[in-house]
């Protein structure tokens, strides 16, 4: 089936005229083809400029040819009986395959196939929308290394704070069964408090010291004698969650290696402000003297999560203990 200009698809006054539809077609920036399953090999019969674009070919090299020229050496079989299979069973479905561009380089191509139908109910045409997927995946696998050096951070802090944890239980216990309970007791907080944060996301707002009490008694040996909250209990956007929440984790977490909560004597008190959006301001006391580390100790993820959200974190380290000030946008 050609496209010949000219013509209208379907019939009446109200169908638009092909020349019409395929200059739509022509200017969209989404790479687009259509092939003719009527022809010998289904041949692409028309493609617009993005398509070129994308693949750096011009018309005279692409049309009448099957899309396998698209192929190479790393698109996987699997991907191309996929694509087989949608075209026999004329559906319309996406699949991601690796293609190649004129000059030999390799994209991520998310492929969606789909037929168009004639009167008899069998495909005249099917179209291929073209998707570069490519800075898709490196994104998401820069999460995964992100989110696998987040985990090892906190595997290593968990083991720190379980350490300090037995040192200032052994303090307390008068013998070792006792030892064992509040040992076991504060694991278990410690570990609810952790998985608690990395679960879906919630997406309802929650209040401030509900969210954070559990964190500060997990980590707090003497539990809520270590800690208070002062000024108003606001609700906090879901957005914000994961952001504060892990925050706090990593404050709380310095606190028990090199701060307040590492001394059975010290103290952590926040501050809440919705003076100008919600902010909180982490202050220690009765810990040892501090001192600013000669490298950044803060968790990447935690700083572009804050930042995400338009947050801003700072550290403060004054010798007689660290300030932190944690703060969101108004907007949330």
């Amino acid at each position: 089936m050609k496209l010949e200009t000219g013509e209208t698809l379907g019939k009446g006054p109200d169908r638009l005229n092909e020349d019409m539809l395929l200059e739509t077609i022509r200017h969209a920036r989404l790479p687009l083809c259509i092939t003719d399953p009527t022809l010998p090999d289904n041949p692409i019969v028309f493609a617009n400029d993005a398509f070129f674009e994308l693949t750096g070919y011009v018309a005279e090299e692409v049309i009448g040819r099957n899309c396998r020229f698209l192929q190479g050496a790393d698109s996987a079989p699997e991907s191309i009986a996929r694509i087989r299979r949608i075209i026999e069973s004329c559906e319309v479905d996406t699949v991601e395959i690796v293609n190649y561009r004129k000059d030999g380089s390799a994209f991520l191509n998310a492929l969606q196939i789909g037929p168009i139908m004639g009167d008899d109910g069998r495909p005249v045409l099917y179209f291929g929308s073209l998707l570069d997927a490519s800075n898709r995946r490196e994104a998401e696998r820069a999460a995964r290394r992100l989110a696998d050096r987040e985990l090892g951070h906190r595997l290593r802090n968990i083991v720190n704070v379980m350490s300090v944890m037995i040192r200032m239980s052994a303090r307390e216990a008068v013998d070792i069964q006792a030892l064992a309970r509040i040992i076991d007791g504060r694991l278990k907080t410690l570990g609810d408090a952790h998985f608690r944060t990395i679960e879906s996301p919630r997406e309802d707002p929650a209040r401030l010291r509900d969210l954070l009490r559990p964190i500060l008694e997990a980590y707090a040996p003497n539990g809520p004698a270590q800690f208070d909250f002062e000024g108003p209990d606001p609700e906090v956007p879901a957005i914000l969650i994961s952001a504060m929440t892990l925050a706090v984790h990593e404050l709380a977490t310095n606190a028990v290696k090199h701060g307040a909560l590492g001394d059975p004597d010290g103290h952590v008190t926040i501050a809440v402000s919705e003076a100008d959006g919600l902010s909180l301001c982490w202050r220690e006391r009765g810990g040892p003297e501090v001192s600013a580390p000669e490298r950044s100790s803060g968790s990447g993820i935690i700083l572009s999560l804050v930042a995400g959200v338009g947050g801003s974190f700072e550290l403060d380290w004054r010798r007689d203990g660290l300030v932190a000030d944690l703060s969101f946008p108004a907007a949330g």
